[in-house]
């Protein structure tokens, strides 16, 4: 923009009236510069909040996916059997361990594993299961599993079941996963649900 475009121009006496400095007289081509300038900021500010919201997001981003679930499945159940467990294939995207487990079908969810002990094959709740990042880890009949206990109603077969996973990270904070297992019925060679169902012991 040309120099002379603004122009400074001494005050003069006017009446009685004294006044000193100087009085800003602006040509018409900076005139329109500026409604341009202001008629622009206004269309801009709408652009700038959305760019800040974006770098924010991209600043703060939400955490990635911690875990991914492959096939989720749960026991069928009989009437008044009160106990099942449900089974899948969790891999972890980091160094992580599966905290808690909940469904509103059961009064209580906890974490167990079987293992062999002096030729007898024992259960146990475990308080959290460990997994390391990049490796699956399965919950299958005779290994970990998912038991669902104090059972609201009968799982029939194709019932889609709701559960509720909660993993923790290493720097301790939470990730919540809402899955849904679909109800299968029971191998004949285990009765792994229905024998917790009539008795619970670790």
């Amino acid at each position: 923009m040309p120099c002379r475009s603004v122009v400074l121009i001494p005050r003069t006496p006017s009446g009685s009236a004294q006044s000193r400095g100087y009085t800003l007289h602006t040509s018409p081509i900076v005139q329109r510069a500026s409604m341009n300038i202001r008629f622009t900021n206004r269309l801009a500010r709408p652009l700038l909040c959305g760019v800040a919201f974006m770098l924010a997001v991209t600043a703060y981003p939400v955490s990635a996916q911690v875990v991914s679930v492959k096939d989720p499945w749960v026991r069928s159940t009989v009437p008044r059997q009160k106990a099942t467990a449900a089974y899948m294939e969790i891999t972890a995207g980091r160094a992580s361990r599966l905290l808690e487990v909940s469904s509103p079908v059961a009064g209580v969810a906890e974490i167990h594993e079987m293992r062999m002990e002096k030729d007898v094959m024992r259960m146990r709740a475990i308080a959290a299961l460990e997994l390391s990042a990049g490796q699956p880890v399965t919950l299958e009949p005779g290994g970990y599993h998912l038991m669902l206990m104090d059972l609201k109603v009968q799982i029939k077969d194709g019932d889609k079941v709701p559960i509720t996973l909660v993993f923790e990270l290493r720097n301790g904070s939470r990730e919540t996963a809402q899955i849904t297992a679909v109800a299968r019925p029971p191998q004949p060679a285990s009765s792994h649900g229905a024998g917790h169902g009539k008795s619970h012991s670790h």
